[in-house]
């Protein structure tokens, strides 16, 4: 794999990973937990599907491009991706166990 298609794979599978992770669970206290409009479900409906398939895209394409040969500072891009996603879902999981225990 060249550069160019690393990088590509790189900056576009980074926001895809990053920004779904970071929107939901706010998206999962405003939609669901306290809906806060009418339609709100039907938005969730919609939303929810919508984060998976750009958080599933987004860490395929970070895979892809940590797994490459060349050890470089792509790969260090994209193990900061995947590092950031984990440290955002072990936050989620916390906050989702305590307003579990709390209910």
């Amino acid at each position: 794999m060249h550069w160019k298609q690393r990088q590509r794979l790189v900056f576009t599978g980074a926001p895809l990973a990053i920004v779904p992770a970071l929107a939901f669970l706010p998206t999962l206290a405003y939609l669901v937990i306290t809906p806060t409009f009418k339609h709100s479900t039907l938005l969730a409906s919609i939303v929810f599907p919508t984060f998976f398939i750009c958080e599933v895209l987004g860490l395929v394409r970070l895979v892809r491009c940590f797994v490459s040969r060349p050890f470089d500072l792509l790969n260090t891009f994209a193990f900061a991706a995947l590092l950031i996603i984990v440290v955002i879902a072990t936050y989620t999981g916390f906050f989702l166990a305590a307003f579990a225990g709390n209910m």
